[in-house]
């Protein structure tokens, strides 16, 4: 399989690999890592040097080529950070949207209640984020 792409394109493509392998790998003990996603990501990134990015790319310990320091440190997480935010605050949402209509025995399956209070709840945390989530003890 032959695959072109412009640098701009390849760049892109080393975002997209690093992210994927960080989503399904990141909270894994080093045992229990899916090795084919931190292959493929090795064989994307060894390529970095012919395209003219060397800096993206180091070798790592066990001779795979992976992202470098560099690379890690440019910004890939802050993108990942957003996107966790949004996944959080998504899921908070709506599992609190559906704790409030079990507690208020609200018909099960309402999906227009449900989406109503998720809908509120991610304005309060657009708003407040969680500065006004409290725990009662």
């Amino acid at each position: 399989m032959n695959l072109e792409l412009t640098k701009k394109q390849y760049r892109r493509l080393l975002d997209l690999v690093y992210i994927g392998n960080w989503i399904l790998n990141s909270t894994r003990e080093p045992d229990d890592r899916i090795t084919d996603y931190d292959d493929v990501e090795s064989k994307i990134f060894s390529y970095a040097q012919s395209a003219g990015m060397s800096v993206v790319a180091q070798m790592r310990r066990n001779g795979a080529m992976g992202p470098s320091q560099m690379y890690e440190d440019g910004g890939i997480h802050d993108a990942i950070a957003d996107y966790e935010d949004g996944v959080f605050f998504e899921i908070l949402a709506e599992e609190l949207a559906i704790r409030d209509m079990e507690r208020e025995s609200s018909a099960p399956g309402d999906e227009d209640e449900l989406t109503s209070r998720i809908d509120e709840y991610i304005e309060e945390f657009e708003e407040n984020g969680t500065d006004r989530i409290y725990i009662e003890k």
